[in-house]
């Protein structure tokens, strides 16, 4: 009976004041849903890397040249080996060895030309990614084609010059849905290549808002023609024949690309990332990334549970008097105590329950390009510690409270 009197007590003290007690709970509804959109807001960006990174495959390998490397010999005219780092053509094509290297399936070196306009029948638009490549490529990168035809070997090896292009280029050029870009002729640069083929949309890239069909593929061969010359390329593409013969094709590159440039493991100028750890890598920095916004908005609630103990110590004074005579009547500081923290947590609880809510209807929206995903945890650990903030924050006014002598409490104006 005393805790279910101290309850009734307390939630008329609650809303005797409705507009105050609103105020209060604000604090802890904007600091629960902060924690829940936020964290929802970093748990889909990292999503967004998961689902990236898979469309690769878990048998993908990627070869980039090193900063600083020492390989890669390159004879000067004055007779002397002077080593810098890159990887070309021809090493792309070394690793397609059945015999050096018979846990490599596909192979596709890759060069990207950039400050690319495309122009067609008047209209021009800036190409976001130019790519050269060859067929294996579309494979490798998990890419289809909507309309139209891909590129084939003889295509690379003639040296054509066609292209494939994403939606995003192939409605600015020829507007509506970009289909009848097919066929057409279209002008990279001042050069002119033969679109055959529209590829499958992908969307935008969450974790950064680049539009992921704002892009043209197009032979290695023609690229290296007209548009970026016979250099080295950007990287190179490597596809195990498994996932369980990941690690055997990494070392067989390794093996033949260490031979290739003279270079040791110590020495090398080249790095392999394969999926798996480009995935930890990304997965690492997301849940950082993810931690550091729910701190911020955990900042939030313990705003909103210090304004929870500054109205509570106001109630105090308020309700001195009222505090004497239920003193003086036979209430026991137990009662009080409860009283006070009940009220206390009552704030809390409605506002942590708004909250809850607003967090799950904010976090069906697009923010900042991210499509958040929201994580069960967090409606829970918000939730709690919303109501722990508001016990922790009404100890202190409920002491007082408590603490005050039936005499002074009644003698109190």
């Amino acid at each position: 009976m005393r805790v279910w009197g101290s309850a009734v007590f307390a939630l008329r003290g609650v809303t005797a004041n409705t507009m105050r007690s609103v105020l209060t709970t604000l604090g802890i509804l904007i600091g629960v849903a902060a924690v829940i959109i936020l964290v929802a807001v970093g748990t889909g960006s990292s999503q967004a890397v998961k689902d990236s990174l898979s469309r690769l495959g878990s048998n993908t390998l990627t070869i980039r040249a090193s900063q600083g490397g020492t390989g890669g010999m390159a004879r000067t005219g004055g007779g002397s080996n002077t080593k810098q780092a890159q990887l070309t053509v021809e090493d792309a094509q070394a690793l397609i060895d059945a015999q050096e290297a018979p846990s490599v399936g596909r192979v596709a070196p890759v060069v990207t030309a950039s400050s690319v306009t495309a122009t067609a029948d008047g209209a021009s638009h800036s190409v976001g990614t130019f790519t050269g490549t060859t067929p294996s490529y579309l494979s490798l990168n998990d890419d289809t084609i909507r309309s139209g035809t891909a590129f084939v070997d003889a295509d690379y090896l003639a040296r054509r010059r066609v292209a494939l292009v994403g939606s995003t280029v192939a409605e600015d050029l020829v507007g509506g849905d970009g289909l009848s870009a097919v066929g057409k002729s279209v002008q990279f640069n001042g050069t002119t290549f033969k679109v055959i083929g529209i590829l499958t949309d992908k969307g935008s890239n969450s974790g950064n808002q680049s539009d992921q069909d704002d892009r043209v593929l197009a032979p290695l061969t023609a690229v290296q023609d007209t548009l970026t010359g016979y250099g080295s390329v950007s990287n190179i593409l490597v596809q195990a024949t498994s996932a369980e013969t990941v690690a055997a094709a990494e070392t067989e590159v390794s093996e033949i690309l260490d031979m290739r440039h003279e270079v040791t493991s110590d020495t090398a100028d080249y790095s392999i990332m394969n999926s798996e750890s480009i995935l930890s890598a990304a997965t690492s920095t997301s849940q950082t990334f993810t931690v550091l916004l729910g701190a911020v908005a955990a900042i939030s609630l313990l705003v909103g549970g210090i304004g929870v103990m500054n109205i509570m110590l106001v109630t105090v004074t308020e309700r001195t008097r009222e505090i004497g005579i239920r003193k003086a009547i036979g209430a026991q500081r137990s009662d009080i105590v409860g009283q006070f923290l009940i009220e206390a947590v009552l704030l809390s609880v409605f506002g942590g329950a708004m909250g809850v809510l607003v967090g799950i209807v904010g976090s069906r929206f697009t923010i900042v390009g991210v499509e958040p995903v929201v994580a069960p945890y967090s409606v829970v650990l918000a939730f709690g510690v919303s109501v722990a903030v508001g016990l922790f924050f009404g100890i202190y006014p409920a002491g007082r409270a408590a603490a005050l002598r039936p005499i002074d409490a009644l003698r109190y104006e």
